[in-house]
């Protein structure tokens, strides 16, 4: 809607997020797409290293990985010092968990994101 002085007014122009929404969402979506990686990689909890999770919110990243049945031990987590760094987080994670990655674990990437779109990688660590 273009914007006029009215609609300012009234305040038209603000982005709303219906958070329990998004948080369904991205759980079920997260949580389904980690369940099918599993599965076509014929990977168990005890095969998965590593979780890399999308930084957005705690309790995502929890139900993920507890719909993969992964221990919170392996679940890579830097939210609380950076908070949402969007597209960076999933780097950033990489780049403070390093020194803990050895070669040949076995990592998934899990991503939600603007657009209500997600992705999972499954990539085995080379270094």
């Amino acid at each position: 809607m273009p914007a006029t002085e009215q609609t300012v007014k009234d305040r038209k122009h603000f982005i709303f997020q219906d958070g329990k929404t998004v948080f369904k969402f991205a759980v079920s979506n997260m949580a389904d797409v980690a369940e099918r990686i599993m599965k076509r990689n014929n990977l168990t909890d005890t095969d998965v290293s590593w979780l890399v999770p999308h930084q957005a919110n705690k309790r995502i990243i929890d139900a993920t990985a507890n719909r993969m049945g992964l221990d919170q031990s392996k679940v890579l987590m830097n939210i609380q010092r950076y908070g949402n760094t969007t597209s960076a987080t999933l780097p950033l994670l990489l780049s403070d968990y390093e020194d803990k990655l050895k070669k040949g674990d076995n990592l998934v990437f899990a991503a939600f994101g603007g657009g209500f779109t997600w992705g999972f990688i499954y990539l085995k660590w080379a270094y």
